[in-house]
């Protein structure tokens, strides 16, 4: 495995593994590597010849109240982890090589609609941050198929939005939420949890599971079970951002007549803000 910071080096690299005719696979990361960073690895090594693993904290993307500055930067261990997932190429780029003229220059990408709501409601210019870097990825690496995480549920639907309407020759690709054994959805921020807290987090999973049996067993009342759901978070000792059953494809609040629906919620445990989601068919 190879580790390159350059956008030369890496278009060098890949331009001979195109010469071979092999396929190449890209998997966008902020570093601080967990289970399941990994298992999108394994995913896309599945449908490609080379797995490119980026690994880039982007500012565009956090707000002037986030955690920039102290989110944790593991490569050495990274490193470790990917080379031992079977992971071909690390792209592991400095916010100078990515925003050369710095970000008030930085054209931008904006997804309308599927970016609203949710988590872009929460966290204003969040998605425009992350469409902007994951279509400056798939122009670097020009993979043939990307693997992102479908714990992160909206900004999957936003990239899909975006390799459509672009028209990108690339194969967007969902990978499952791998948990803890409790539930909780593997995430780097769980790091920043105490010990209480962590033993607290997973009635993030089992309100999840709650309310989606109640959905299959088919209550349509969407707005009482979203408020219970909100109790129970309360009830927890968990702050909710947001408890919300949406359209699964259009992320807009269900109607009684969806069939594909999505439970999305976000909370905050002490500081930490814990996302979760959970799909369910009717």
């Amino acid at each position: 495995m190879r580790t390159v910071n350059s956008l030369r080096e890496l278009r060098t690299i890949l331009r001979g593994y195109r010469r071979e005719g092999k396929t190449i696979g890209l998997v966008p990361t902020m570093g601080n590597l967990h289970e399941g960073h990994v298992s999108l690895v394994r995913k896309a090594s599945e449908a490609a010849d080379v797995v490119v693993t980026s690994i880039f904290v982007n500012p565009m993307q956090f707000g002037a109240s986030e955690d920039l500055d102290t989110y944790p930067r593991t490569l050495e261990e990274d490193q470790r982890q990917l080379e031992a997932a079977g992971n071909t190429l690390v792209f592991a780029p400095g916010v100078e090589e990515i925003y050369p003229q710095g970000l008030v220059q930085q054209t931008k990408v904006v997804v309308p609609e599927v970016s609203d709501g949710h988590c872009g409601a929460s966290r204003p210019g969040h998605f425009d941050g992350v469409a902007t870097v994951v279509t400056m990825l798939l122009n670097m690496v020009q993979p043939d198929i990307a693997v992102f995480g479908e714990k992160d549920f909206q900004q999957l639907a936003v990239i899909r939005k975006l390799v459509r309407d672009l028209m990108l020759p690339v194969q967007v690709i969902g990978a499952p939420t791998v948990r803890e054994r409790d539930g909780l959805a593997k995430s780097s921020r769980n790091g920043y949890l105490s010990k209480s807290e962590r033993a607290m987090a997973p009635v993030v999973y089992r309100t999840l599971q709650d309310s989606a049996r109640k959905l299959g067993e088919g209550r349509k009342d969407f707005g009482t079970l979203e408020r219970e759901a909100i109790e129970s978070l309360a009830a927890g000792g968990l702050r909710p951002d947001y408890f919300n059953i949406v359209n699964s494809e259009t992320l807009k609040p269900a109607s009684t007549d969806d069939t594909e629906l999505t439970i999305l919620v976000a909370a905050f445990l002490g500081t930490t803000r814990l996302i979760d989601n959970l799909s369910v068919t009717r």
